[in-house]
């Protein structure tokens, strides 16, 4: 059974940092691109950040290039989003994704909340 189980969210001023994990299990880890999604309240779900299965690749978002970085390790099966330089606008539930063909499995997502 697949499980994807995010942490590391929290309450962060404006202008900090934040470090998301990604515990993955069930699946052979190294094998798969990993994603990152976030979902601000009233907005569609948007790809943040994405890596490839031995992380020799990442791509980003417009909104977070510069300031986010995603990296994995899979000795320890895990993917981590670094988010530095947040803003008001990075508010949302940030969710693990990763894609097997027909299976698409998600976690339960963890918040992440931006404010003065």
């Amino acid at each position: 059974q697949v499980q994807l189980v995010e942490s590391g969210g929290g309450l962060v001023q404006p202008g900090g940092s934040l470090r998301l994990s990604c515990a993955a299990s069930g699946f052979t880890f190294s094998n798969y691109a990993m994603r990152w999604y976030r979902q601000a309240p009233g907005k569609e779900r948007e790809l943040v950040a994405a890596i490839t299965s031995a992380g020799g690749m990442t791509s980003y978002a417009d909104s977070v290039k510069g300031r986010f970085t995603i990296f994995r390790d899979n000795a320890k099966n895990t993917v981590y989003l670094q988010m530095n330089s947040l803003k008001l606008e990075d508010t949302a539930k940030y969710y693990c994704n990763v894609n097997r063909g027909l299976l698409v499995d998600w976690g339960q997502g963890t918040q992440v909340t931006v404010s003065s």
